[in-house]
């Protein structure tokens, strides 16, 4: 991994987020009592004083900063999230542009990891941000995700493989976790819902999902799971070849870098996708989290 320094100190002109728990803090002097910041008037008009006071001292991690994960990570940091871990391995590719919120003319060949780190910082400079640039796979996971490290995970990783053990491991450490599903190939984002991966329909890389959980992982997929699945029940559209292709005998990966873990080249199709389908995705998945962090710890 290769976590980022936090970031300054807060300025004399903001009020720092006090620790929950009343009485006082760690070196024995009275804690502050929680003031929020007028950046986050709105949303706490909508939940609150303690319920922003939850979000504020609650410890999040995102991995994948696509199309998906990169919306997710904007819905939490401007909802008052207060520590947030960003892991994506990926340098932003210029066809990322079309549905990724750090892709940019000046943002190509860049992490996007930290990239969104920086975004976050200048949304909320109170916040605790950290950018991982690592694929997450078994042989990281006890590095990346510990028990009690975090209080909500989102899965936005687009690698089955990657997906499945983190989704397992979610599971059995007992870490509340949204996932997205099937982002691509689809255009309706009103077709998006909400449910128990146990509950989805309509859904093959869902359907997938928890076929390949169970056999692999003996997670009982046809109950509740604990899962909470972002997903859509619009049927697949699949991919129009493009007239450059033809120059090329085919689709020609242009990405900045290369690696062994997941790339254009390793898929068996390269479905289309548009910004507005995604974004839903991932602020559908942010919601999760805020309602449930919002509501108790």
């Amino acid at each position: 991994m290769n976590p980022q320094p936090p970031p300054p100190a807060p300025s004399e002109t903001e009020t720092p987020p006090a620790p929950a728990a009343a009485g006082t803090d760690a070196n024995g002097s009275l804690a502050r009592p929680f003031k929020l910041s007028r950046r986050f008037d709105r949303t706490g008009r909508l939940l609150g004083d303690t319920a922003m006071e939850r979000l504020a001292n609650a410890r999040v991690v995102v991995f994948g900063q696509g199309g998906v994960g990169s919306y997710a990570t904007e819905g939490l940091v401007r909802s008052g999230i207060g520590h947030l871990t960003l892991v994506d391995h990926d340098d932003v590719c210029v066809t990322n542009t079309n549905r990724q919120l750090h892709a940019t003319v000046k943002g190509v060949g860049k992490s996007k990891a930290e990239l969104m780190a920086q975004r976050c910082r200048e949304i909320n400079p109170m916040a605790r941000i950290e950018a991982v640039r690592e694929f997450y796979r078994e042989e990281v996971a006890e590095q990346m995700l510990q028990p009690g490290q975090y209080d909500f995970v989102v899965d936005a990783i687009d690698n089955v493989k990657a997906k499945l053990h983190l989704l397992h491991r979610c599971v059995s450490l007992g870490i509340p976790v949204v996932s997205s599903m099937g982002a691509a190939a689809r255009l309706d984002p009103t077709a998006i819902r909400v449910e128990d991966l146990s509950e989805t329909h309509m859904d093959p890389f869902a359907k997938d999902i928890r076929k390949l959980l169970k056999r692999k992982y003996g997670v009982e997929t046809d109950r509740h799971t604990g899962i909470t699945a972002v997903y859509s029940i619009e049927a697949r559209r699949m991919p129009v070849a493009l007239n450059y292709d033809d120059a090329t005998d085919g689709f020609l990966c242009v990405c900045p870098q290369d690696n062994d873990f997941h790339t254009c080249d390793h898929r068996t199709q390269i479905d289309g996708s548009v910004s507005f389908v995604t974004s839903c995705f991932g602020m559908n998945a942010a919601g999760v989290v805020i309602r449930r962090l919002a509501s108790t710890r």
